[in-house]
């Protein structure tokens, strides 16, 4: 029987896992990257997986497949004495093409705007491209969220040359919706409006019109059951997957959804 090769709906979509510490053993990332080979042979999607740091070198190794790797941190610094550092450098020299900064996970660890800002110059430098997370804490009704949100924009990017800050991805990531079932979290009308927030802000903060081509990308519980609503309702370019990722039925059938 012929293979058969489906298409993301009205768009190719940027599907980023973040495995954060799920994946702690090889054979579960061997089995994890499997499964991710197969769906990008068959779906017109990018497949992005960031798996723990030891284990990247590993499974990129040879990859010749369309699925790419991404680090999940990069460090600031740039080498020398600092232990425990993975540089942007040493991400890029075992086959990372991608670079997670601001994760809402590390900012709770003490990353800062100005910190996050740094680490897309790090990753940028040896040509990782960076997806960088915004997102608030809570969706107030009075709309400070979105002054928050820009705030995350303004500090992270502007600092970066004008030509630079078109090859950042970024990762709408509400902290309040992360861990929610798909039956609570951000309903479709509400990414929306921040996807077209982000874009009304990225405008601001990029030279000419070349916001337009700039990746916005969606990470907030998102399951199998609200996939399709979310990537054919709101605009978004993408998503950035938790633990979803890490569960191959429940990925597979989550990347299927987007057809």
């Amino acid at each position: 029987m012929p293979s058969i090769r489906v298409t993301c709906y009205h768009k190719h979509m940027l599907i980023v896992a973040n495995w954060k510490a799920y994946v702690e053993d090889l054979p579960k990332a061997k089995r994890l990257l499997a499964v991710s080979k197969d769906l990008a042979g068959k779906v017109a999607c990018t497949i992005v997986l960031a798996p723990p740091a030891p284990l990247l070198g590993a499974l990129a190794a040879g990859n010749r497949s369309a699925v790419a790797f991404a680090a999940q941190d990069v460090s600031v610094t740039t080498g020398g004495a600092a232990t425990g550092e993975i540089t942007a450098q040493a991400y890029a020299s075992v086959g990372a093409s991608y670079a997670i900064a601001g994760h809402s996970e590390r900012r709770a660890a003490g990353d800062t705007d100005t910190l996050v800002s740094e680490k897309l110059a790090r990753a940028l430098a040896h040509d990782l491209t960076p997806i960088l997370c915004v997102g608030e804490r809570e969706h107030d009704d009075g709309g400070r969220y979105l002054s928050f949100v820009r705030e995350e924009l303004t500090v992270a990017l502007t600092s970066l040359p004008p030509k630079h800050r078109t090859k950042v991805i970024v990762a709408y990531e509400p902290i309040w919706a992360i861990g929610k079932t798909s039956a609570s979290a951000m309903k479709p009308i509400d990414l929306t409006e921040m996807v077209l927030y982000i874009r009304k802000v990225l405008a601001e903060l990029l030279p000419g019109k070349s916001s337009k081509h700039s990746l916005v990308l969606y990470g907030g519980s998102v399951e199998p059951e609200n996939a399709h609503d979310l990537a054919t309702r709101t605009g978004v370019d993408g998503f950035l997957i938790g633990h979803a990722s890490v569960d191959s039925h429940m990925f597979a059938s989550l990347v299927k959804q987007l057809v």
